[in-house]
């Protein structure tokens, strides 16, 4: 099974899981979780205390990730001011898993296996409560990162993120769509 295949899938409603292979060891890729400086160069930078009950703050500043790209209309101004998103951690048992809240309506769960010289990472986000129609989103907006993370761990240059963004989110709104309640 080649693990960086395109897409994630469906676990109901509420669930989204993708799975993924990295170049190692471990430790390297708990880094790029953990660190901010580095989460920063594919996801999120702000403050990380990888402990249960730490804060894991999360500031995106997509403009850093593709800056001679123009986003959607509807991320111009969080692409050009940036956003951030308080979150906490929920379970942090380094260098194999980390669980943290991801908005107010959902949790995102990173699970890391060594596989000789690579890793393993399943990446699980449940929505709780009302944020169900966003699940196809996140799917999107992950599989973006994990590009551009796999890019990164690479030595290779990272997609353009707006265009592979929005190219993804018609794929996961489409797949989305069969998913049975």
């Amino acid at each position: 099974m080649n693990t960086n295949d395109p897409y994630g899938t469906f676990h109901g409603r509420a669930e989204v899981r993708l799975v993924r292979t990295l170049p190692g060891p471990i430790e390297r890729i708990w880094e790029y979780l953990t660190d901010p400086a580095k989460r920063a160069r594919w996801f999120a930078g702000g403050v990380c205390e990888p402990r249960a009950g730490g804060k894991n703050d999360l500031v995106f500043q997509h403009k850093h990730l593709s800056p001679h790209e123009e986003p959607p209309e509807q991320y111009k101004q969080m692409n050009d001011e940036g956003f951030r998103m308080p979150s906490t951690i929920l379970r942090c048992e380094p260098p194999r898993l980390l669980s943290y809240t991801f908005d107010d309506e959902s949790d995102v769960t990173f699970e890391l296996t060594p596989q000789g010289a690579e890793v393993l990472l399943v990446l699980t986000h449940r929505a709780r409560g009302s944020d169900i129609p966003s699940i196809p989103g996140y799917a999107s907006g992950w599989h973006t990162h994990f590009d551009l993370l796999r890019a990164l761990l690479e030595g290779q240059t990272p997609p353009p993120f707006w265009a592979t963004h929005r190219r993804l989110k018609e794929e996961y709104l489409r797949l989305y769509a069969s998913v049975t309640p």
